[in-house]
């Protein structure tokens, strides 16, 4: 199985490396997987199916590697030749995966993750249960992140907010019973631990210059320098028993900034995670697909 467990890890380390060059989106992928993830729980899906769509959700923006910077990182709304290059996304990531030994794991959620039950969505503008039920587990968790994310033009709106405008679109952006459910678990809390963090027990921090942006990565030591993927600014991380905050240090460093690193403790995270079946005497995601 080590093999195969390398194989999942590049897919890791590829999103992580992809997310990297989006200063604005720091911890996007873990906090859509995690979103993912509890709302397979609460359909008591089979355990690993639920690792399929978490696994899913981390991987569902792959294809913005050919968005680019430009767009990708424009501190204003879209023009609508932009927007359509974002469109373009889906289909560029499944083209990425297309001969990878897991694509079948991931490939439901990366291709059809913004197609809409009313079937004005992209790329196949598929309709109601012609979406994969991971492609619309994953569609309701991102769009639920975006609306609670803060980005350089406007604020992270309430949970309660977002929570109420997916309830305004359910049967047209989104699924009804999905996203019933999910709406169900935002308003039982059961969301909060996820919101405003980048990894498990780990909150975004702020840059007073562009917001809170500011992904701390887990493998970094107490007194590391971090710089913000926005404005570069430098800070120096502190590690408290309990929590961990940032100091200004009035360094600068474009290029560490935004230079694209993998959270390795992030990823063996992940990976221990994806293997907690096997350690229980059930088969695991990989052992499912591998036998």
């Amino acid at each position: 199985m080590q093999a195969d467990r390398d194989l999942l890890k590049t897919l890791y380390t590829m999103a992580m490396l992809v997310e990297a060059r989006d200063a604005y989106t720091g911890g996007h992928l873990w906090r859509v997987s995690r979103y993912s993830q509890l709302l397979a729980e609460d359909l008591q899906l089979p355990k690993a199916e639920v690792e399929r769509i978490a696994l899913g959700g981390f991987l569902h923006d792959l294809g913005k590697i050919g968005v680019p910077d430009a767009v990708l990182n424009k501190p204003d709304k879209l023009s609508d030749e932009e927007y359509a290059v974002i469109k373009t996304h889906p289909r560029v990531g499944a083209e990425l995966l297309r001969d990878h030994p897991l694509a079948e794991l991931v490939i439901d959620a990366v291709l059809s993750h913004h197609e809409t039950p009313d079937g004005d969505g992209y790329p196949q503008r598929l309709a109601g249960k012609a979406i994969p039920l991971a492609a619309r587990v994953v569609g309701i968790a991102d769009a639920f992140d975006a609306m609670t994310s803060t980005r350089p033009y406007r604020q992270g709106m309430p949970s309660g907010q977002a929570l109420a405008i997916i309830e305004e679109r359910l049967g047209s952006q989104f699924d009804r019973e999905l996203g019933l459910r999910f709406i169900a678990l935002g308003r039982a809390g059961k969301l909060d631990h996820v919101l405003g963090h980048s990894q498990p027990g780990v909150p975004m921090q702020s840059c007073p210059g562009c917001g809170p942006i500011i992904a701390v990565p887990g493998d970094a030591e107490d007194g590391a320098d971090i710089f913000c993927p926005g404005c570069a600014g430098g800070y120096r991380l502190s590690r408290g028993p309990d929590a961990l905050s940032l100091s200004p240090t009035g360094r600068s460093d474009p290029v560490l900034a935004r230079q694209p690193r993998a959270d390795d403790k992030l990823i063996e995270s992940l990976l221990r995670d994806s293997g907690q079946l096997r350690s229980r005497g059930k088969p695991g995601l990989l052992e499912l697909l591998f036998g």
